[in-house]
């Protein structure tokens, strides 16, 4: 921090029953009021001009007032120090302060030569724009004081200075700045500073300020996307409370005040509106961090659909923890419908036709969108208030691809089961249905197997298939895996049809379907079209056995 000392006489400025006197000998003979401070003071060149049209026949001292003085007694009182000579210290905390009231006063060079406003101009160009910190503070003090309303003389400069340096390549960077990220100490600086040192300093600016930063900084296309992101990340997490925060608020009585909330608002939708469009330039949680206050802030519709749209791009990213967003109205249940909307903005980057070398990396993302999404609904499913009808729905707006295996299924299934114990024995059916039994490992089968939750017809299915593991059948564990160029896309089209078609037929008259078996309406694992007949008869009465056995058990 940058500092100037101002005259050389001794501070004698005293405070007396509330009223601030200077020691002298002679006589005051003024009295301006400033606020609640009385001030006793001479006629000088500081305020020849206020009191010069003053009618003084009585010869009392003239009683003036400066309620309205910028920067108030502070600032007052460093310009009445200055006249009288008075020692003072000009730093970027008290500068604005300063010039502010100088301006007021009119302490110019017209009034008497080499006055204050001259000093503080003198220190303005030397000291301030040389520094960082001093540019930072100068600016923010300047917008608070008068935003854009203030001349250009000061404001402009100061923030050329603050985004020529944020410019300097990091090796170059000499001066003390802000970086408190975990892990980081001065001693392991080196040759040069982390590309992000300014971030944090940034941040401590108002948010048009911040705005027109980061938009001259982008201009120049000198940063990656990915650094104008994490300038966004440190100033949402100083601007912006956590979505834990909004919760805890919303189960108190307490309330945050319409201001509060329109504050918030405004932040988010600047920081939505600044986000780079390449995708990666923020992570994936902190999209959801987003999205997550902008349910509570009340965010237009228009920023929470980009914010649904770009989490949609990134969901392979995300952990089932980030996609746990509570309810604005119960907080205890979760809002699944913004989630569903998320998978759905995944999914559409699917039905398409893709280039040969995106196939296989779109593949990969929406098997790990698969295991992501079966994780979220093992923690969903303990909400009590979650219908089956929802849940199934959830489940099923996972396109059966992007399953390799149902481990995850059977478990968020199970662990429905046995938080809903109320559902009946057609409920437990439709929702076990979800379930390929084929692609369940050994030991999730083996589990299955000894679940009393399930329907009988499922554990009579999971027998089927595990005598043939034992006997070496073995069987397909599930659709082959899709590489060619337009499978994948064509795949997605058949995957939805065959969803509308099911839907179609549970809302009508249909027979009963089974338990569970890669999502089929055949009642028992359909043999293959070649199998000879008599293959067929020996496979139906197995069934019919392991039925009986089965029913002997429960008895």
């Amino acid at each position: 921090m940058k500092y100037m000392k101002l005259g050389t006489k001794p501070d004698t400025f005293y405070t007396e029953e509330a009223v601030r006197s200077v020691l002298s000998d002679v006589p005051t003979d003024l009295i301006i009021h400033v606020k609640n401070t009385k001030y006793l003071l001479h006629k000088c060149g500081l305020i020849q001009r206020l009191c010069s049209n003053a009618d003084n026949e009585t010869g009392q001292p003239i009683p003036i007032a400066l309620h309205d003085i910028p920067g108030g007694e502070e600032a007052f009182e460093l310009c009445a120090k200055f006249c009288y000579g008075i020692t003072i210290n000009l730093s970027a905390h008290n500068f604005v302060a300063a010039i502010s009231a100088a301006k007021f006063l009119r302490m110019t060079e017209s009034v008497a030569k080499g006055n204050f406003i001259v000093k503080l101009d003198l220190f303005f160009e030397s000291c301030i724009l040389l520094g960082w910190k001093d540019s930072i503070m100068t600016l923010q003090s300047l917008w608070r004081h008068s935003g854009w309303s203030d001349d250009h003389r000061r404001m402009q400069p100061c923030m050329n200075s603050v985004i020529e340096k944020i410019l300097i390549h990091p090796s170059q960077v000499a001066w003390s700045y802000s970086y408190t990220r975990p892990g980081y100490t001065k001693k392991q600086q080196r040759s040069a500073a982390p590309k992000d040192w300014w971030t944090e300093d940034v941040s401590e600016l108002d948010l048009d300020i911040f705005r027109s930063i980061i938009s001259t900084i982008r201009s120049t296309k000198k940063f990656p996307p990915a650094l104008i992101g994490e300038a966004l990340h440190v100033y949402a997490f100083k601007h912006l409370p956590s979505p834990l925060e909004f919760q805890e608020q919303a189960q108190s009585s307490s309330a945050r005040t319409d201001d509060i909330l329109n504050k918030h608002q405004r932040v988010l939708e600047a920081i939505v509106s600044m986000i780079p469009t390449e995708p990666g330039s923020v992570s994936a949680s902190f999209l959801f961090r987003l999205l997550k206050i902008a349910c509570y802030v009340g965010a237009s519709t228009s920023t929470k659909a980009e914010l649904i749209r770009r989490s949609g791009r990134q969901l392979d990213e995300t952990t089932a923890s980030d996609l746990l967003i509570p309810s604005t109205t119960d907080p205890r249940s979760h809002d699944i419908s913004t989630v569903a909307a998320v998978l759905e903005s995944f999914l559409l980057q699917f039905r398409r036709h893709m280039p040969r070398e995106e196939t296989e990396r779109m593949i990969m993302s929406m098997t790990k969108v698969g295991r992501i999404y079966d994780d979220y609904l093992q923690i969903i499913a303990s909400d009590s208030t979650l219908p089956v009808s929802k849940f199934i729905e959830l489940a099923e707006s996972l396109p059966e691809m992007a399953r390799e295996e149902h481990d995850g299924l059977y478990q968020a299934i199970d662990t429905y089961l046995k938080e809903h114990a109320e559902l009946s024995k057609a409920e437990r059916k439709r929702l076990c249905r979800l379930i390929d039994c084929r692609k369940l490992s050994p030991e999730a089968r083996a589990n299955a197997i000894a679940n009393d939750q399930l329907p009988l017809r499922t554990i009579v299915q999971l027998l089927f298939i595990e005598q043939e593991r034992v006997g070496g059948a073995g069987g397909s564990k599930g659709a082959p895996a899709i590489s060619t160029l337009n499978e994948f896309s064509d795949a997605m089209a058949a995957q939805d049809e065959a969803r509308r078609f099911r839907h179609g037929l549970e809302g009508g008259h249909r027979r009963e379907e089974p338990a569970m078996g890669a999502r089929t309406d055949n009642t028992t694992v359909a043999p293959s079209p070649s199998e000879p007949k008599i293959a067929k008869d020996e496979r139906k009465k197995k069934a019919e056995g392991l039925g009986d056995k089965c029913d002997n058990k429960t008895k």
